[in-house]
């Protein structure tokens, strides 16, 4: 154990060097986090019967036809069949809201449309109930290539999480663009390192034994490098995410992806 330990940190150690010289991805070689699964996993994700992450689309899929809070609304009244609403919105967010003047990642419009068309309670961050209809959102994107809104008014956002995913945090004193950017298909106690895209969320990760969001994961990866995570939902999380959707563009919707 030991020497395992040493061998991460000194591995982290040369990350931390490599973080000097991030550059971005050149758009041809930006590949999917399922390019660095085993094919067994790989295989999992492809079979929706075998995808353990269909639970929660499934369970989306009722809460979709559900009616909700005081209007007694159910989102399918509105919207009606999710296939043809919902497709390409996962593709597009987080985009911008006229209300809130900053962007929001499709759980917060989940939410927002809840308090405000349904008038019922927000649903809590990570909650089985948001995953699932978010996940069930997102999947009527599946197959689509993420396309970051060209709106002018998401640039300083975007930017905010580019040096997000470019500043060094944490004890360790790494970098997101240290590891998945400058060192990707590299392993890192022992898995492969991908590039970062989030292209899958909310997905299945065989660690969690669950379906869960892209804050999750990042917020793990700041506890990885001894960092103090941010909130959920705060600005900075979806300004990061801003940033790695467009550092995705092009690569397909995968949700619900499953990952080691």
């Amino acid at each position: 154990m030991a020497r395992r330990t040493r061998r991460v940190i000194g591995i982290c150690a040369a990350l931390a060097v490599a973080a000097a010289m991030a550059a971005d991805i050149p758009r041809d070689q930006r590949r999917s986090g399922a390019d660095f699964m085993s094919p067994e996993t790989r295989a999992m994700q492809d079979d929706d019967s075998g995808n353990p992450g269909m639970l929660w689309v499934l369970e989306g899929e009722q809460a979709w036809d559900t009616p909700q809070g005081a209007t007694g609304v159910a989102c399918s009244g509105c919207h009606g069949e999710a296939a043809d609403s919902m497709r390409g919105v996962a593709a597009r967010h987080p985009a911008f809201d006229e209300a809130l003047e900053r962007p929001v990642d499709l759980a917060t419009r989940v939410n927002r449309c809840r308090s405000t068309h349904q008038q019922a309670r927000p649903l809590e961050h990570e909650s089985r109930e948001l995953l699932a209809l978010t996940a069930y959102v997102a999947h009527q994107s599946r197959g689509m290539p993420a396309a970051p809104p060209p709106d002018p008014r998401l640039a300083p956002f975007r930017e905010h999480g580019r040096q997000l995913f470019e500043r060094r945090i944490g004890q360790l004193d790494l970098a997101c663009s240290a590891c998945h950017d400058d060192n990707w298909g590299e392993r890192l106690g022992g898995n492969p390192i991908p590039q970062a895209h989030p292209t899958g969320y909310p997905l299945y990760r065989l660690e969690w034994q669950s379906l869960g969001s892209l804050q999750r994961r990042l917020r793990n990866c700041m506890v990885g490098v001894r960092a103090e995570p941010y909130p959920f939902g705060a600005p900075e999380m979806i300004d990061l995410e801003l940033y790695l959707m467009q550092r995705a563009e092009g690569l397909p919707i995968e949700t619900p992806a499953v990952r080691p």
